[in-house]
């Protein structure tokens, strides 16, 4: 489920993170964690212990997914796409800072777990964190006081001794510096017991105020954290509507039934965030030109040694003016877009994880390239990336974009789902339209399993991206026909979840299960590491 405030924003939980490398859970949400947690030193870090647990997700898989260079630029301060993350940890060794990861038992109850300790002069801090799905996180634990910190709100955490006047004093003192209230949690460090007092703004605690609250008797430590999410939230945060269910309530009242579904995701993402509806569709304009120039530099070709697959995408568009493939309108553009977003990918150039990195091409690919057959503008694509954010949104509440919890289908599956909804988008649909062929999309790859060959995200996830980009098409086109969509899209994110849970660990993004075992697999799996 979502981690970010109560409902999940398009910004932060769908459309993004803007990123290199190959996963959105291994590289975006590890450089985001690690950016963070630099956070609570006050002097220069010097070392890096990172602890993966031996029986979750990313140990397996760790270094070819990108979680080392991931981790490791955000322990250097890098936003997910810094122009040298690949060669982060080298970097970082110049700059003289030992990153050392080990597998360990964590006995962790989420697959992507890991545990921070950071050395740093003249203090040192443990972290303990979770990847979420499609770069989100949540840092779990601080010096053994058990937290949520999400990177969506300013976060001011005070270490005190077990007053009983302590943190109404706290919370009074930070209310009257920042001028807003504040959302207060507190917990106990079992073993010292000591509490930890966690307050949540919108504003950064300034240092003159700082200085303020260190004055009280009680206050041991203080940290100050600033939110690395494009969109923060909001302590009395209220949405219009945050399922598909409640959409079609809303569009039933006179206020949303002459909205189109695009108009009514930009109305929720400006609700969601706090922001005009102007900037939110100015937001996603920018992000649909950074797809849509990655795609078009990929179509030349891409070079980059540590992968399987060289370039192709252009391959097809080849082929097709040569008569040489089988004529199917739009497809065999969208076929060669959504190969090109994931080259950029697997090359490491900037692409959009929407709603995650294994899963970039099938957005682009089919939005992009449809409306470029179609000959259609960039507000065309503007508006159908809106529907596909709402609908992504109905997913991380209802469920999740991350393959090591449910598999592929929450990753291309969603991606299937939410293009789906915005081809309907690019016909001119109907809300209704909109929301069954994201259904239809979603039920026709449930149980999609996770298993990449050799820990890259090339290889099946090449063709299943066109594969969901190619059902994309066939599930708008069936509900645009006329089709009966039988079971409602919020029951079948939900039929996804429990499928997923279902799903034994092994096809889960592990790389234990599937073709990742395969002879094959392991042949090339060797030759990439050099044995």
């Amino acid at each position: 489920m979502n981690t970010s405030g109560l409902y999940p924003s398009i910004f932060n939980d769908v459309i993004g993170p803007v990123m290199r490398g190959p996963s959105s859970s291994h590289v975006a949400a590890s450089a985001r964690i690690g950016k963070v947690a630099l956070q609570l030193l006050a002097g220069e870090l010097r070392q890096a212990i990172v602890e993966l647990d031996e029986h979750g997700a990313i140990a397996p898989t760790y270094r070819g997914h990108g979680t080392e260079v991931g981790l490791v630029s955000g322990l250097l301060g890098w936003q997910p796409h810094h122009e040298f993350l690949a060669q982060s940890v080298a970097i970082a060794k110049d700059k003289g800072l030992s990153v050392d990861f080990r597998i360990v038992s964590l006995q962790a109850d989420h697959p992507n777990t890991m545990k921070l300790t950071l050395i740093g002069v003249p203090e040192e801090v443990c972290v303990w964190a979770i990847s979420t799905g499609g770069g989100m996180f949540e840092i779990t634990n601080i010096q053994g006081f058990p937290v949520s910190v999400c990177g969506d709100f300013c976060e001011t955490l005070f270490v005190i001794a077990d007053d009983a006047g302590a943190v109404s004093a706290l919370r009074d003192a930070l209310e009257r510096c920042l001028g807003e209230p504040a959302e207060t949690t507190v917990s106990e460090n079992p073993d010292t017991h000591r509490l930890m007092v966690q307050m949540k703004t919108t504003q950064r605690f300034d240092d003159q105020s700082a200085a303020e609250i260190l004055r009280f008797p009680f206050v041991e430590t203080m940290y100050r954290l600033d939110p690395v999410l494009p969109t923060l939230s909001s302590r009395d945060c209220q949405v219009p509507f945050s399922t598909a269910r409640e959409l079609e309530d809303f569009v039933s009242q006179p206020v949303g039934s002459s909205m189109a579904i695009w108009e009514l995701a930009a109305l929720y993402e400006s609700q969601r965030g706090g922001r005009s509806v102007t900037t939110v569709l100015e937001t996603m304009r920018g992000i649909v030109r950074i797809m849509k120039s990655s795609v078009i530099s990929a179509l030349k070709g891409t070079e980059y040694a540590d992968r399987i697959l060289g370039a192709q995408a252009y391959r097809v568009l080849e082929a097709e003016e040569m008569g040489r493939l089988i004529p199917m309108g739009v497809l065999n553009t969208v076929i060669a877009w959504t190969t090109a977003m994931m080259e950029a990918k697997s090359a490491m150039g900037v692409i959009v994880a929407a709603p995650t990195a294994g899963s970039c091409g099938v957005l682009p690919g089919t939005l992009l390239g449809s409306a470029h057959v179609m000959d259609l503008d960039e507000d065309a694509v503007v508006e159908a990336m809106m529907t596909a954010g709402l609908i992504g949104v109905f997913i991380a509440k209802g469920a999740t974009f991350a393959a090591e919890v449910c598999g592929c289908q929450a990753e291309c599956g969603a991606a299937s789902a939410m293009a789906a909804a915005g081809l309907v988008t690019l016909m001119d649909g109907t809300t209704q339209q909109a929301m069954d062929a994201a259904s239809v999309a979603l039920q026709n790859v449930l149980g999609l399993i996770c298993d990449p060959v050799a820990d890259r995200v090339e290889v099946p996830c090449l063709g299943k991206n066109i594969m969901a980009a190619s059902n994309a098409v066939a599930a708008a086109n069936m509900i645009l026909s006329g089709f009966d969509v039988v079971i409602p899209l919020d029951e079948t994110i939900a039929a996804m979840y429990k499928v997923g849970e279902m799903l034994p660990p092994e096809l889960r993004c592990t790389g234990l299960g599937g073709l990742s075992v395969a002879d094959t697999a392991k042949t090339i799996s060797n030759r990439m590491q050099g044995t």
